[in-house]
């Protein structure tokens, strides 16, 4: 039993409850908890995003044609004398390694995170984790303050970083597959999953604000103490399974109800048969290999679809203030911190994406096809910003609406409700110790194209190309999964 001490002062101060008060109770508790454990490690990730417009600022000129700013930034993110459209070329590209250090190695810890969280402690693993993303934060930081400009210190930091950075997104799924029920996933998962645009919108607003009244050390110092706090709620508050407070799994729970209204005239003997049928303990079961879950039906398909979704998700994620803050936008120039302000409308336009896609996938009972339907919707979506974002500000805006609602969608499905889904499956026999490790091989793919995207839109000098990167990859991820409709439509 891993009862947290925060969760045993609270009992102890409380009265008995009916099972099903206290399952209502721990479910959203859990919920609110996971939430905002998955937010600040978003939160943590995205402040590089807003950084980069100090870091590497555009060239302006003079009426004699004459660069002014030359000497502004930070090295090495300002270097070259190259310059295209006012960016300096060669700070660009380390820009771009500064997110692919970061994300291969996310992607590289990814497979082994959910490996080791199904044989860990997910609570101390969690806290672990958080502590060292905020340790990286602050370490990042530190440099404004001791002039540290050595590309490798930065790159390190990154590196390490993400491989804190994977502790959290396996966990957070696991945890909360063991407290949702399956077949009431998809919409609840979606309303949940907007810990990463919410997480996405505060990495961009309180480094902004921090930067209009301070420097860009402070912008990480203060979002790496709001993750120092949320990692001690973790440590002192979170129940990883049900029966840690004498609780039984909630598909447990409702069967035990179903069987009631069933059986209410055939006696209690009956009923404690029938519940001790379904109420095997998590620690009954043993974690499964890699190869174990890569053969659940659908965990490939998702996971290559993921590929293409995260690198159009993360290269909005890393380079969207960026891009905005040197893209005129009715021929004015926006500041850096509203250049980042007005990026978080993609991150809201995701929120409703992902409630959309979750809804219309618990109604349908269809995830890949909805997937299919958003990837599409994303193609002209993202062609349009590119064409017409800049022709005025309500035109961008409502075009970041709907751009993040269509690319956000199907990331926020596959990630949330499919991987909790697939790590349930009927094929592991009712095995609880699988989510961790299904959850990990699919976003590990994922991040994969999460690092690829990133670099290449750094790598790129002309922005048309790298749309249509974008769009390319957005179609193959609807490709991979035509396979999946037509058997979600054909029944088979």
């Amino acid at each position: 039993m891993d009862v947290p001490l925060g969760i045993r002062l609270v009992d102890s101060c409380g009265h008995p409850a009916p099972t099903n008060t206290r399952m209502r109770r721990y479910q959203l508790w859990i919920t609110f908890l996971t939430f905002l454990t998955y937010m600040t490690y978003h939160m943590s990730r995205k402040i590089t995003s807003v950084v980069k417009t100090e870091l590497n600022p555009k060239i302006e000129y003079n009426s004699h044609g004459d660069p002014i700013n030359m000497d502004s930034g930070w090295a090495p993110f300002n270097a070259g004398d190259d310059i295209v459209d006012g960016i300096r070329t060669q700070g660009k590209n380390n820009l771009g390694l500064l997110d692919t250090s970061f994300l291969f190695a996310y992607a590289i810890g990814m497979f082994f995170s959910g490996h080791l969280g199904d044989r860990s402690n997910l609570r101390l693993f969690l806290t672990t984790g958080m502590f060292g993303c905020a340790l990286m934060c602050f370490l990042f930081g530190l440099a404004y303050f001791t002039k540290i400009h050595e590309l490798w210190y930065f790159l390190l930091i990154q590196a390490v970083s993400g491989f804190f950075q994977t502790t959290g997104w396996p966990s957070v799924v696991a945890v909360m597959g063991k407290w949702s029920p399956k077949g009431k996933r998809g919409l609840l998962m979606g309303i949940w999953n907007s810990h990463t645009s919410v997480g996405n919108i505060l990495g961009t607003v309180i480094p902004a604000a921090v930067m209009a009244s301070s420097n860009w050390g402070w912008a990480f110092f203060v979002p790496g103490f709001i993750v120092v706090f949320i990692a001690l709620l973790v440590y002192f508050f979170l129940v990883v399974y049900p029966q840690d407070v004498g609780l039984p799994h909630p598909d447990e729970l409702y069967a035990t109800q179903s069987l009631i209204n069933k059986n209410e005239d055939e006696g209690l003997e009956s009923l404690v048969t029938a519940e001790e049928e379904v109420s095997k303990s998590h620690r009954d079961h043993q974690p499964i290999s890699i190869w174990q879950a890569v053969k659940i039906p659908g965990v490939v398909a998702f996971s290559l679809a993921l590929f293409f979704c995260k690198l159009v998700a993360y290269t909005f994620l890393f380079w969207l203030p960026y891009y905005i803050k040197h893209t005129p936008i009715a021929g004015e120039t926006l500041s850096n911190d509203k250049a980042a302000n007005l990026s978080t409308l993609f991150d809201i336009g995701g929120i409703v994406g992902g409630i959309l896609a979750g809804l219309m996938s618990d109604l349908s009972k269809r995830p890949a096809l909805i997937s299919v339907i958003f990837l599409l919707l994303s193609v002209p979506m993202l062609f349009l910003y590119r064409k017409y974002g800049g022709n005025s500000y309500g035109v961008n805006v409502g075009l970041l609406l709907l751009g993040g609602a269509a690319v956000n969608g199907p990331y926020a499905l596959i990630t949330t409700a499919v991987s909790a889904d697939l790590g349930t499956h009927e094929t592991l026999s009712g095995n609880p110790l699988a989510l961790a490790t299904v959850t990990a091989i699919i976003d590990g793919t994922g991040s994969v194209g999460a690092a690829l995207g990133p670099y290449l839109a750094g790598a790129i000098p002309n922005w048309n190309n790298v749309f249509f990167m974008l769009m390319g990859s957005s179609f193959l991820a609807a490709t991979f999964l035509l396979r999946l409709c037509v058997k979600e439509v054909c029944g088979k």
